[in-house]
Formats: structure tokens, sequence, C-alpha cells
């Protein structure tokens, strides 16, 4: 039986539109969870020339994208979490990564990734690991894993949990599953 190639599973919300207005939490891993942006001591995240980096493109994206804004956020050693809020539906075309043409499916890779959620997180990485590759003086080296973790956030009680758990997760860096070098700490 010859089989065809393997179909990653989606994590967005099928049909869901990621330009619509309303707040998104995301978690960003760099590949092999390798801790490349600095160490936690003592429940303070130290970053790493890397770890400003990716602080610093991720404080510019709201320039880059007007009708987002950024939220409460932190850069972890080998993650970052933030939360986005699209504010404004803009539907101006971003000259960007992404340069296919439009298909008719609502549904389809590429129309997902014409979405203001997408494309943000898109830019950003893309962005993220250029920078880190030039200042390293390395070429092309993966920054990040494939893909990212969104969570529509639906009200401000979640909002606010959300925020807490962002603002406090380098004091459970030690005892966090994901951890890789936990036993180490």
């Amino acid at each position: 039986m010859v089989r065809g190639p393997k179909r990653r599973r989606s994590l967005r919300l099928r049909g869901y539109d990621y330009s619509q207005r309303g707040a998104y939490f995301v978690t960003i891993c760099t590949r092999n969870r390798l801790p490349i942006f600095g160490r936690v001591d003592q429940g303070r995240m130290l970053l790493n020339n890397c770890g400003k980096i990716a602080t610093r493109k991720w404080e510019q994206l709201d320039k880059r994208f007007p009708e987002i804004e950024i939220d409460v956020f932190i850069v972890m050693p080998d993650h970052m979490h933030g939360i986005v809020i699209i504010s404004d539906v803009v539907r101006a075309n971003h000259a960007g990564a992404i340069h296919e043409l439009p298909r008719q499916e609502k549904n389809s890779p590429i129309a997902r990734r014409r979405m203001t959620l997408p494309m943000v997180i898109g830019f950003y990485k893309m962005n993220t690991a250029k920078a880190i590759n030039i200042a390293n003086d390395t070429r092309c080296t993966p920054v990040w894993q494939r893909n990212y973790y969104e969570h529509i956030i639906r009200n401000q009680d979640s909002l606010n949990s959300i925020r807490r758990y962002i603002q406090e997760n380098p004091n459970r860096w030690s005892i966090d599953p994901e951890n890789l070098n936990r036993a180490n700490q």
C-alpha cells in the first residue's frame, strides 16, 4: 500500500477568521525547544542577545501592523508567550514573506495565512530568525519550530488569567514539564 505525504493537522479553529477584532494568546517555540533566548534565574528571565532581539522584534510588530496592539508578553529560554489584540480590521495588503495567489477556498492554508494573526506571527518569526542569524553570523539556521499555538480569548476573565499566566511564567520555569533543562536547575 502506497501512502501519500503525511498531512499535518492544523492547530487553527476551522472556519474562524483570524482577522476579527479580539484578543489572541500566542505561544511560539524554538526549534527542538533549544534554550536560545537566555535563562531563568530565581524566577527572573535573563535575556541573552538572541532573547533581546526576539523581544525587540515583538515590541515593533504594531508599527508594521497598525491594526494590532501588543499586550503582555514574555520571551522565555525556549519559547515566547504573548497577547495580540486586533483592534481594527484592515484589509490592506501587507508586503511580506507570503506572495501567493489568492484561492477561492476560505479554509485553505493560503487563505488562513492571509489573515491578520497568521501574517503577524509569520512576519515576527521570519524577521526574528533573520536578525538572529545576522547577529550570530549564521545562515538560514532555523530559530522557530513550525507553526505556533494560539488561543482565542473570549472574555475579560480569561484575558486577566492569561496575563497572569504570562507574567508568572518565569516563576514556574523550574517545575514546567516542557522545560527540558529543569533537572539541571
